[in-house]
């Protein structure tokens, strides 16, 4: 199992992670990773960590389809990976109706077609066998009925097929990722239920398939304060992190069992009652996506993470050395 740092995005002020980022690299991690959501972009953290390092892979988790036309997201991407020795791990995603509507004001629209039509234009670019076309409805190349006229990259790509990985949630969305990418970034894991929620999904992956799951980690000898940690994250999630009819976070809280804890932490989050729904969370579905609690607990639970389909830890929370290094052990030895 590999083991990687999910550093997230910026929350109020900025975070520039470069001592936790050399930590890892020098503890043996093989992955950083960044996030966006509307807020601090996924790229300019990479460059700035990429700079300073000569090591550890660069992953994105995710960059948002909807904030970049393919042809920026692979000319970025490009970029990045020739500046840091082919180190870029390019996760990208649909993301949700609210931020790809209330942030980009772009329709959110057939995520599985856009996808595919996305990731086809940038292996095109990629490639540069032929200037680069697309008669999807999504993304079409050059504009129809306009003075455009296909063009190939000028800069010739540190590597043609830079990894790609999908964020997913739905079991469709799974089952393109298999089919397309390199790798799959589930936000939510519950280890011992991936086979079921997803097995058929993953069918169709090539040998070598990542499935690198995000993972909050809280080494702490108070078991129930660190999965109050994890629940305070979930509550934002479940009850937040979506419209009120669409929300995929509380979809896969629900296709993992908790269907019904889930409508019911929504709709107390929703009514401005976020105590109550913070103590809605079954503490069974937040030990279930986490690692927390003292060591000797931790490693014993890492052996469902083992049997299950994962490939990869991102580990999500500890940024110190100490911290790390427990971890590391953990994962590694």
């Amino acid at each position: 199992m590999k083991l990687g740092l999910q550093l997230g995005y910026w929350q109020r002020n900025a975070d520039d992670a470069t001592e936790t980022v050399l930590t890892a690299e020098r503890l043996g991690y093989d992955s950083i990773w960044t996030a966006e959501a509307y807020g601090s972009d996924v790229f300019t953290p990479l460059a700035w960590y990429g700079a300073r390092t000569s090591r550890i892979k660069l992953g994105t988790s995710i960059a948002q389809m909807s904030a970049r036309p393919p042809v920026t997201t692979a000319m970025t991407a490009m970029t990045l990976d020739h500046l840091t020795g082919g180190r870029l791990l390019l996760g990208i995603g649909a993301s949700g109706p609210q931020v790809v509507e209330g942030w980009y004001g772009q329709p959110f629209a057939k995520p599985l077609t856009r996808t595919r039509e996305y990731v086809d234009i940038m292996r095109q670019v990629w490639r540069r066998e032929e200037p680069v076309t697309s008669d999807g409805a999504h993304y079409p190349l050059p504009l129809p009925d306009g003075l455009g006229k296909p063009l190939k990259l000028i800069t010739h790509p540190l590597r043609p097929d830079i990894p790609l990985y999908l964020g997913a949630e739905g079991p469709k969305n799974v089952a393109l990722a298999a089919e397309l990418g390199q790798g799959w970034l589930p936000l939510f894991a519950f280890p011992s239920k991936i086979e079921e929620m997803y097995g058929e999904a993953l069918s169709g992956a090539a040998p070598g398939f990542d499935v690198a799951a995000m993972v909050m980690v809280m080494i702490s000898d108070d078991v129930q304060a660190a999965l109050d940690g994890v629940k305070m994250m979930l509550t934002l999630y479940i009850g937040g992190m979506g419209a009120r009819h669409r929300n995929f976070h509380a979809d896969i809280i629900g296709r993992m069992g908790f269907a019904e804890a889930a409508e019911r932490i929504q709709a107390l989050y929703l009514a401005g009652k976020k105590d109550e729904a913070f103590r809605a969370i079954p503490d069974e579905l937040a030990d279930g996506i986490s690692l927390v609690g003292p060591p000797g607990r931790i490693k014993e639970r890492l052996e469902l993470w083992r049997q299950s389909p994962v490939t990869s830890l991102l580990v999500m929370g500890p940024r110190d050395e100490k911290s790390l290094t427990i971890i590391r052990d953990l994962v590694l030895n």
